[in-house]
C-alpha cells in the first residue's frame, strides 16, 4: 500500500510541477523557460529528423539487418556532433532500452517514464526541469512510422529473423521490440549548462 501510494503521489508530482504546456516551472524565469523549451524542442527534432534520414538510408542500402547495425556504429556518433554544435548532452532514455547505456539513470528519468508512459500521444508535453547545473529537457518519443516497427516491432511478425538476430549478436540484452504504431518508446533528454 506504501509502495503504491508513492507512485501516485510521484505522479501527481511530476503532473502538477513538470508538465511545461499547462504549468510552467515556476523557480524558472519566463523568457529563460521559454527559450530552453524550445532549444529543447529544435534539438530534439533536429536529432530525431537526422537519426530517421540515416536510418532511412540504411533500410534503403541492405534492409533492417544493416540499418541495427548502422545504429550500432553511426548513432552515437551523429549524437556526439549534434551535442558539439549545439553545446548540450542529448541523449536517448527508456525502461525499454537497447542500449545499456540508455536507461533510465535517476528518479527524475523513473517519474518522466511513469508520466508519459500513461499519457495518451496527443497529451504527453515536452518538460523542462531545473537541475543543479543548469537545465534538462524531456520529450517522448512515439513508434511514428511503420518503417520504425521494423527495427523495435513485434519479431515474427515486423521484425523478420535475420534483422532479429542481427539484434540479438549486437544487443543481447536488447529490451526496445514488441512496439506498435504510436506507443511511447522512451524520451530525449537534453541537458543544458546554464549560462
Amino acid at each position: 500500500m506504501k509502495k503504491k501510494f508513492a507512485v501516485v503521489f510521484v505522479a501527481l508530482v511530476v503532473l502538477i510541477s513538470c508538465d511545461s504546456r499547462s504549468s510552467r516551472n515556476e523557480s524558472i524565469a519566463p523568457d529563460v523557460y521559454s527559450n530552453y523549451l524550445q532549444k529543447g524542442n529544435d534539438i530534439s527534432n533536429l536529432a530525431q529528423g537526422v537519426l530517421l534520414a540515416n536510418v532511412g538510408k540504411a533500410i534503403q542500402q541492405g534492409g533492417a539487418e544493416h540499418a541495427v547495425e548502422f545504429c550500432n556504429l553511426k548513432a552515437s556518433a551523429i549524437i556526439d556532433s549534434l551535442n558539439r554544435v549545439n553545446l548540450c548532452d542529448i541523449s536517448r532514455v527508456s525502461e525499454k532500452n537497447r542500449n545499456p547505456g540508455n536507461i533510465l539513470q535517476n528518479e527524475t528519468d523513473k517519474s518522466l517514464w511513469a508520466h508519459y508512459s500513461t499519457q495518451a500521444a496527443d497529451r504527453a508535453n515536452d518538460t523542462l526541469i531545473k537541475s543543479s547545473d543548469g537545465f534538462i529537457f524531456y520529450k517522448p518519443i512515439r513508434i511514428a512510422l511503420p518503417a520504425c516497427l521494423k527495427c523495435h516491432g513485434i519479431v515474427g511478425e515486423e521484425i523478420d529473423q535475420l534483422t532479429h538476430k542481427k539484434l540479438q549478436n549486437l544487443y543481447p540484452s536488447d529490451l526496445a521490440t514488441g512496439y506498435k504504431l504510436n506507443d511511447f518508446r522512451g524520451m530525449w533528454k537534453i541537458e543544458f549548462e546554464a549560462n
